[in-house]
């Protein structure tokens, strides 16, 4: 079976819930807590190609970090807006299911399901 990664934050609810959904199914993922272990921008750059967004569409705009860093700019380029996110993990939104060459967020948790081999 192809190799499960669970970008997790244990403290949010739809994360455990993720991880609760792939347990019931006998899998086990790879559990990366992100943000005690941030990506950096080439991994985050990896990440967003394999889930086929933005890093506007990866960002939680309800975080301070938003509203302080004034992210809602439309003008930041996306290297920017990766840069953030790499410094400022809490703006990733979670959680994220990758399998294979693909990736999911996990909002609501049901959608890790969609890309199960």
């Amino acid at each position: 079976m192809t190799d499960l990664t669970l970008y997790h934050n244990p403290r949010c609810s739809k994360s455990r819930g993720a991880l609760e959904l792939l347990e019931a199914r006998g899998l086990t993922p790879t559990v990366v807590r992100y943000l005690e272990t941030p990506l950096n921008a080439a991994q985050l750059q990896s990440l967003l190609g394999k889930l086929g967004i933005s890093a506007r569409q990866l960002l939680r705009t309800g975080e301070d970090e938003y509203k302080i860093l004034n992210l809602a700019d439309s003008s930041l380029s996306e290297a920017q807006l990766i840069a953030a996110i790499a410094e400022h993990p809490k703006l990733m939104e979670r959680p994220i299911l990758e399998v294979g060459d693909k990736a999911i967020v996990g909002r609501p948790p049901e959608n890790v399901l969609e890309i199960l081999p």
